[in-house]
């Protein structure tokens, strides 16, 4: 005597394991990725002042586009808002501001000068632009 075995019997609960599991997951890698945007802006604040000899490279700054795109695109991965894809960038940018604000002994890690505007702008542009062309990528979509 044999058993037929229907193929399509387990095929329901898995996607909506799959789905459940997405669900729970997306905040904490939400979560996840605004703390390593402060913990990358903490390293570019670091490196920023970085010497080759006598000359001043800020490669931190100019490391700090791919970042912060690479973060976006993190973000991207799990959720289809715009506000949840500006949160890593939001957290940079409040970071960023407390950096360059003066502390409670008078000290300023981020001082009034170009590398600190290249940090910014580098930071910023990149990031920014990717959501745009994200955010007009799904709406161009969601219109067909």
């Amino acid at each position: 005597m044999t058993a037929a075995v229907d193929g399509q019997a387990g095929t329901t609960s898995r996607p909506r394991a799959a789905a459940w599991v997405a669900a729970v997951l997306a905040p904490v890698l939400i979560a996840v990725l605004v703390c390593d945007a402060v913990i990358t802006l903490i390293l570019e604040v670091l490196y920023l002042p970085l010497y080759v000899g006598s000359t001043a490279v800020p490669i931190a700054a100019l490391l700090a586009a791919p970042v912060n795109v690479a973060l976006v695109w993190a973000a991207a991965t799990v959720t289809n808002r715009v506000i949840v894809l500006f949160l890593p960038i939001g957290a940079w940018l409040v970071a960023f501001l407390a950096a360059a604000s003066r502390g409670p002994g008078g000290d300023v890690p981020l001082r009034s000068d170009l590398p600190t505007l290249l940090l910014f702008l580098c930071g910023t542009v990149p990031a920014l632009l990717y959501m745009y062309v994200i955010a007009n990528r799904r709406n161009s979509s969601a219109r067909r």
